[in-house]
């Protein structure tokens, strides 16, 4: 039995999504330029036994990706005109589709007061310093918005899992982190943290697809290689780390991110419903996040990882 997803008018099965997730591309320049109206695309698609659930999917999740763009821009533009800081990080197992969806969320963004923020491993000088440190030199000026592609969570789940950390360097950051957090919260930054779940199957075919595509085989680390031989680690660092570190003040939000297109959009409308700014009234498209994909970790019963 497949969920269902609503995407606009259109329900989406999981099935119809999974079946066609390695189909080739759907329809080429010269077959778009005969298309005129809705009928005449889907008797195209029907002609060339093209999936039609999978174009439908498709076409409403660009249609609803752009709507939610256009208010991510004005968000940026309000968080401009009130000096308002915010961070939103953007933390998961390996293959769980965060750089994809920080991609989605910035590339119209105004780059003069947006920053995406994916720290290498520290040096030796950093090392040597309070963990934070290297941290706070990244966070957001007023009217700035800073994503972060992992961030100091690195030391709540892939440090230890991975040896990179020893226990000592593990309990001091479990008992400093809600403190440090705790303070942004009084200095007035706005952070939001993302949890991106993803099932050990799902992730195992990502890591084939990587490891088969040329353009894609950077993204595969050594780290990456031993995320499914280390998969119940992980599960348990990262149960830690929501049973020590979500709070009221700075709480974690699960995104369900199987399917990757759904997991953009609405952890887009998760972020723009944290938010009352100028013009979110007049949307084209809803802006409150679906609660079986995105979800307070309290509220989340079943996690995909």
């Amino acid at each position: 039995m497949f969920a269902a997803y609503s995407m606009g008018e259109f329900i989406i099965t999981d099935q119809a999504i999974d079946e066609s997730k390695t189909e080739a591309p759907l329809l080429s320049n010269e077959d778009l330029s005969k298309v005129v109206n809705s009928e005449d695309l889907e008797n195209l698609l029907l002609a060339k036994n093209k999936n039609l659930t999978k174009a439908k999917f498709n076409l409403s999740y660009e249609e609803q990706l752009v709507q939610l763009q256009i208010q991510l821009v004005k968000l940026q533009r309000w968080i401009q005109k009130t000096n308002k800081r915010v961070i939103i990080i953007f933390e998961g197992r390996d293959a769980a589709g965060k750089g994809g969806t920080i991609k989605r969320f910035t590339e119209h963004l105004n780059p003069r007061s947006m920053r995406i923020v994916a720290l290498s491993k520290p040096t030796d000088q950093e090392t040597g310093q309070w963990y934070f440190r290297r941290y706070i030199k990244e966070l957001p000026n007023q009217g700035e918005i800073v994503f972060f592609d992992r961030s100091w969570y690195n030391r709540a789940v892939v440090e230890p899992v991975m040896g990179f950390s020893n226990e000592e360097q593990y309990q001091q950051f479990m008992r400093q982190v809600t403190e440090f957090e705790h303070m942004l919260f009084e200095d007035g930054v706005h952070l939001i943290k993302f949890w991106f779940s993803i099932d050990k199957e799902e992730q195992h075919r990502r890591f084939e697809e990587r490891r088969a595509n040329p353009l894609k085989q950077w993204k595969l680390s050594p780290v990456d290689e031993k995320g499914q031989e280390l998969w119940d680690k992980y599960t348990y660092y990262k149960e830690q780390m929501f049973a020590r570190t979500h709070t009221s003040f700075s709480p974690w939000t699960i995104v369900k991110t199987n399917t990757k297109k759904l997991a953009r959009l609405e952890s887009i409308r998760h972020v723009l419903s944290d938010f009352e700014y100028e013009g979110k009234d007049k949307a084209m498209t809803t802006v409150l996040p679906d609660p079986n994909i995105v979800m307070r970790f309290h509220r989340s019963i079943y996690h995909l990882d």
